[in-house]
This record gives C-alpha cells, sequence and structure tokens, in this order.
C-alpha cells in the first residue's frame, strides 16, 4: 500500500475499532483486487437481500468516480470527438474510467430462465461460468457465509481458476473457508454484520481508486 492507502485503513479503524481485527485481511483483499485490475480482469460481486444490495453499491463506486472524477485520456477524448464533433466530444467530457465490475443477479430474463429451468441457488453460478475467467475475482457477501447460492458460485469461480473474495460475520461459514481472502466482520447479528461490511468495501473501493487513478 501507498502511503494514502494506509492513511485510508488507519482512518477506518480510527472511526470503526471493531475493524482492526480484520484488517491485514482488508489489505489482502485490497491486494487481490488491484492484482485482478492490473492483470485486465474485471470483479464479479454477489450477495442476497441486503448483501445484494451491497453488491450493487461496490460496483457504482468502481465503475464510475468516487471520490475522483477519473477524467479519459486524452488519446480516447480525441478519438470520441474524431468519431461525431458534437456527440462524442460531449461524451469525452462526461465518461469516466471504470474498474470493470458486474453485480450478479440483476440480469432478469437470464436469472428466472434458470432459476425455472434448472435451479434457482444455481443462478450466480451460471454467470461466474459465463462471465469468469482466470484473471477475474468472485467477491461473495453472505453475513453467515452459508448462502447456498455463493456455494455454488465459489465453486464455479475456483473451476474457473478465479481468486475468491468473501465478506461475512464472525463464523464466517462455508465462504469463510472457501475464499481465498476471508474479511470476517466480528458480528453475527445480520444487520450488525451489514453495518459493518459497508466501510470495508467503501475503503477497499476507495484504495482501488487511490491505486489506479
Amino acid at each position: 500500500m501507498n502511503e494514502k492507502q494506509q492513511q485510508r485503513m488507519d482512518f477506518l479503524i480510527e472511526r470503526y475499532p471493531k475493524l482492526q481485527i480484520v484488517g491485514q485481511e482488508i489489505e489482502k483483499a485490497f491486494n487481490l483486487l488491484k492484482n485482478c485490475y492490473i492483470n485486465r480482469g474485471k470483479i464479479l460481486v454477489g450477495g442476497n437481500g441486503g448483501s445484494a444490495a451491497d453488491a450493487e453499491h461496490i460496483v457504482g463506486e468502481l465503475m464510475k468516480g468516487f471520490q475522483s472524477r477519473r477524467a479519459l485520456a486524452l488519446d480516447m477524448r480525441e478519438r470520441l470527438c474524431d468519431i461525431d464533433n458534437d456527440l462524442g466530444c460531449t461524451l469525452a467530457d462526461s465518461l469516466q474510467e471504470a474498474l470493470p465490475a458486474i453485480a450478479l443477479g440483476n440480469h432478469l430474463s437470464l436469472c428466472s430462465a434458470f432459476a425455472n429451468d434448472v435451479d434457482g441457488n444455481q443462478v450466480y453460478a451460471q454467470q461466474v461460468w459465463g462471465y469468469g475467467r482466470k484473471e477475474d475475482v468472485l467477491w461473495g457477501i453472505s453475513t453467515s457465509g452459508n448462502a447456498v447460492n455463493i456455494k455454488y458460485a465459489v465453486i464455479a469461480a475456483k473451476a474457473k481458476g478465479m481468486k475468491v473474495i468473501g465478506l461475512t460475520g464472525k463464523d464466517g461459514g462455508y465462504l469463510g473457508s472457501a475464499a481465498d481472502v476471508a474479511i470476517k466482520v466480528p458480528e453475527i447479528e445480520t444487520y450488525l454484520v451489514q453495518e459493518l461490511h459497508l466501510p470495508v468495501y467503501h475503503n477497499l473501493c476507495l484504495m482501488l481508486e487511490d491505486e489506479f487513478f
């Protein structure tokens, strides 16, 4: 980590002292995500209920500017303007660089068709199988660590050669044991786990933005 990223980690622990116990895991997750993007990979994020909303939230922070605007490089701005001097230049002023990320579960036709024709618990695994490459990372979110659809997704990801990050509660469950890096926040009750998940993934997204932009 660079100095700014270390400052973010210190500030996180200052605000949420409970997270000191998972500080090393957060740093390991950051390095895994950083290497994913260095290798031109993408992140597949999935959870259920509130954790599905967290997955969407993560994608929102990665796919556009979070604290930084992430202006396009000059050559890409020129390319857009060369294609269309009006609309292209408008895009050149508006588009932002992104860290590729996909939230699993949001593709209604695919998910409902697979759930109806095959097995709803395997929908995420099917998406991982279709999208996943060895350069990618599966980021699973489960307060218990035992969500069945996340278990299947982990198995599919590992078969694809992907790395897996788990964001769970204190017990960790299946995800806590199977993930390459497991961040087990020190709470058990679902809503308390979720309250600690948000600052963890916010911090990771900020650290990634610091790294690449």
